[in-house]
């Protein structure tokens, strides 16, 4: 009997994976695809990603592989600056293919001893008090604790589950693929400069992206011939294109998952939200969401979780969810070319130049300000903690191994009983402006002040010892 299966080892999966065997879980992830995808997608990691991935050890091997650039542009591609002194020590996007950020994740999950199996889809499942009975599309039958859905916009976790996926159909389709294209960087540069007011919805960029309207809608392959066809259509040339490294289409759908558990099952990444790609937050999304969930369902697993914790994911997450479909859907609006969404994009723009406002919009898209409903306390409580630099290297070098951090400064507090869960760094050098500070393992500040007893009160409520 496993601890946990999770169903799809794309990036959520991965990472959950690699979550939950910090913690010494007994994971198995089921991939029905029998290879990892040949396609090289470039994917936009966001700043809060980068953290996340600084917080396991992790940055140095994904940022050889891909291509730093400015946090900049993001908002429906409204070419405004990084704002000044964003609250990181990653101000950065990391351009990376997909494939290489899941083989990463993998790698790292089977380091860490998590098993996975490719070829292997899940059929069904039945849960009890005990656990999850999971069928394969084989017939075989394997028990586990819990089940994690990180199967996908079309999961089968979720349709099973029998959970509500409300939102909006797609009205309209994009190809997007990255090709090789014959033009010269002259050429197309003309085109989309006289392009760029009446069609945001199509771009030739870096890496040979091609981004074009379709034709209605299809749940067929786009072709080449389809990209070329669009491209004469809408730019009156096809630029050349040739010999693609991968197509897709995507459409406008947007749609939120009612529950993220019911029972024993729990929904992550696209499973749980599905939104347009614009300003590149779902792989981002899914990832957090599996940080998020990774430590709890341990503590659940392991023992010592408080009875509230693991409702704590959706009350957390599925805000957070909530809020990128509305801002896609703002996005998308603003790439309309019809008259009245060009003059709010133009006021927009405008708005923008203002410091705080251009900051707001790029902190809620790279994920960096976001804050969780702790019930109330100091403004630090319920938001991440930059990197800092700390005696003797860096904070998120000290959250590697996936658990609490209290950090003081006062050197007058002790983590106690709760050791074999939450570290402790004791520096009164420490760039803080708070005397103390409790950090769970996904570097969310849940407590701050200098009281002992105070101190013990959140320990228990985010790490109750368990039996004995």
């Amino acid at each position: 009997m496993y601890d946990v299966i999770i169903a799809g080892c794309g990036p959520t999966g991965a990472m959950l994976a690699a979550e939950l065997r910090l913690h010494d879980v007994r994971v198995l992830v089921l991939e029905k695809e029998t290879e990892p995808v040949s396609f090289v997608r470039i994917v936009g990691l966001h700043i809060r990603s980068i953290e996340l991935l600084a917080m396991r050890g992790l940055l140095e091997r994904v940022a050889a592989r891909g291509r730093q650039r400015p946090a900049a542009g993001f908002f429906a591609a409204i070419p405004k600056p990084a704002p000044e002194c964003l609250d990181s020590a990653h101000a950065y996007l990391v351009g990376i293919p997909q494939p290489v950020v899941v083989d990463l994740l993998e790698h790292h999950a089977i380091t860490l001893g998590a098993h996975i199996r490719r070829g292997c889809a899940v059929a069904g499942f039945a849960q009890d008090d005990e656990g999850v009975t999971v069928e394969l599309s084989d017939g075989e039958r394997l028990r586990t604790r819990y089940l994690v859905g990180c199967d996908g916009g079309r999961s089968t976790v979720r349709k099973v589950l029998g959970v509500g996926f409300p939102g909006e159909p797609s009205r309209t389709q994009t190809l997007m693929g990255e090709m090789e294209i014959g033009a010269s960087q002259e050429e197309i540069s003309a085109v989309l400069a006289e392009l760029r007011e009446r069609d945001r919805s199509f771009s030739v960029g870096p890496f040979g992206r091609v981004v074009v309207p379709a034709e209605g809608i299809s749940t067929a392959p786009p072709t080449l011939e389809d990209f070329q066809k669009q491209l004469r259509a809408v730019a009156g040339t096809d630029f050349g294109v040739h010999s693609p490294r991968w197509m897709s289409r995507f459409g406008d759908a947007t749609r939120l998952a009612e529950h993220y558990r019911v029972g024993r099952v729990l929904l992550a990444g696209d499973a749980a939200h599905i939104h347009p790609p614009i300003g590149g937050q779902g792989l981002n999304l899914g990832v957090q969401d599996a940080f998020n969930l990774g430590w709890k369902l341990a503590a659940q697993i392991r023992g010592w979780a408080p009875e509230f914790l693991l409702d704590t994911y959706q009350a957390e997450r599925h805000p957070v969810a909530a809020d990128v479909l509305d801002n896609t859907r703002a996005q998308m609006e603003l790439l309309s070319p019809e008259p009245g969404a060009r003059a709010v994009r133009r006021l927009l723009t405008e708005l923008m130049d203002i410091e705080e406002v251009n900051r707001r919009l790029i902190e809620k898209i790279t994920g960096i300000g976001i804050r969780y409903d702790f019930g109330g306390g100091h403004d630090l409580v319920g938001r991440r903690l930059r990197d800092l630099d700390v005696q003797h290297g860096r904070l998120y070098d000290l959250l590697h191994r996936g658990r609490g951090l209290l950090l003081d400064r006062t050197a007058q507090l002790s983590v106690g009983s709760w050791a074999d869960r939450v570290d402790q760094l004791t520096d009164p050098t420490a760039a803080l402006e708070v005397p103390a500070l409790l950090l769970r393992p996904d570097g969310y500040v849940a407590w701050v002040g200098c009281d002992q007893q105070d101190l013990e009160a959140h320990l228990a409520r985010w790490f109750r010892p368990g039996p004995g």
